[in-house]
């Protein structure tokens, strides 16, 4: 029996491959001649360059870039042993990394993610996958592409300041001062956002005020950002404002693929591509995937939801599990998940619940009994 093992990470508490090896434990306990492979699982978000590079046998680099006000900042992402490099964007300029009253998308900037692709680059990456969940900007990427060599004037030719309220000054692109081989890197971009760069569902619009934007602020930005499409398309006649993926992390999408030809994928997809899980699961009698918690959502483009719409393609069946289940987790049953498990032997605390060794104890529990029902139907079958 062959059984491909595609765990999301259990946040806070196991990393994808952790899960992973808690699962193959239980299964191993009743079938212990399976062949069972460990695949990493991200969807493209927080945690998809711990999974590639643990999963996969990549290594860690550490580089100081600015955050998104600035200021110093040590990022960490990851090179795989085919020097493909594994960057999220929120490492240098997300969210996180600022304070309730330092947020600000008028003023925050995209600049330190691109001095993490052009370390990248330079590094000799030629193919690099970047996660741009999480950002705490809406400068269209501009920021980012400036750390590229790319220039963006005013009408004096001056640099426009940085964040949302430079756009509105743009009057040239010059692309002349890029010396970095970007025309021979592949970038593939983690995205599962579909709004277009400007309007009603634009990244001003609908994602500035998570980011410290009030409502005339975000209709503001949302002017500027379309005086930034109008000269961006006189300079680059490809540019497509209206693209699905373009208002992602506050533009930075609409830029990504503009100006580098990045090629936008949902997260998962993106992932399982790169791991090869796909070509795996084709051979495979049986998948187990899951995630720390199930509900409706995962059966709405989460990692398990890829990993199932994938076995489906192949007629191979899927069982998941998970730290708990909540309502509307039946929906995971139409989109190919047989059945799911819940993993919780007992009435605890969810911070006892979360600590390392009692979940993995407890997965691998769960594993166990739901492998030995298998074996069970599978000798009632023969018999």
């Amino acid at each position: 029996m062959k059984i491909v093992i595609a765990m999301d990470s259990f946040k806070g508490s196991l990393t994808s491959v952790e899960a992973g090896k808690a699962v193959q434990a239980g299964i191993l306990r009743v079938f212990p001649d399976a062949e069972t492979r460990i695949f990493p699982l991200a969807d493209g978000g927080e945690g998809t360059v711990e999974a590639l590079i643990r999963g996969l046998g990549g290594s860690e680099r550490f580089v100081t870039v600015s955050d998104p006000i600035g200021r110093a900042v040590t990022a960490r992402y990851g090179i795989l042993p085919d020097q493909t490099a594994v960057i999220e964007m929120a490492a240098a300029s997300g969210l996180p990394l600022l304070s309730e009253s330092e947020r600000n998308p008028m003023h925050t900037t995209t600049f330190g993610f691109g001095e993490m692709i052009a370390d990248a680059v330079r590094s000799g990456c030629k193919k690099l996958i970047l996660g741009i969940g999480g950002s705490a900007t809406n400068d269209g990427g501009t920021g980012c592409m400036q750390a590229l060599g790319f220039q963006f004037l005013d009408n004096e030719g001056k640099t426009i300041p940085c964040g949302a309220a430079g756009l509105n000054q743009l009057c040239r692109i010059d692309s002349g001062q890029v010396h970095l081989p970007l025309r021979a890197c592949r970038f593939y971009t983690a995205c599962d956002v579909t709004n277009p760069l400007c309007g009603d569902q634009g990244c001003s619009i609908v994602f500035g005020p998570q980011k410290g934007a009030d409502s005339r602020m975000t209709a503001v930005m949302d002017q500027y950002m379309q005086h930034y499409a109008e000269i961006t398309k006189k300079h680059f006649p490809h540019s497509d404002p209206d693209a699905s993926g373009a208002g992602a992390a506050g533009g930075l999408g609409f830029a990504l693929r503009t100006f580098l030809g990045a090629e936008l994928i949902p997260g998962i997809e993106l992932v399982i591509r790169q791991t090869g899980l796909s070509n795996e699961i084709q051979s495979a009698d049986l998948v187990v995937t899951g995630e720390g918690c199930m509900d409706a959502q995962t059966a709405y483009g989460k990692a398990p939801a890829g990993v199932a719409a994938t076995a489906k393609e192949h007629g191979v069946p899927v069982i998941a599990f998970s730290g708990i289940v909540r309502d509307g987790a039946e929906a995971c049953n139409s989109i190919g998940i047989e059945s799911y498990f819940p993993i919780l032997r007992s009435t605890i605390s969810a911070k006892a619940a979360m600590e390392p060794e009692t979940a993995s104890n407890n997965l691998t529990e769960a594993v166990e009994q739901a492998f030995r029902l298998i074996r069970c139907a599978k000798s009632i079958s023969m018999g």
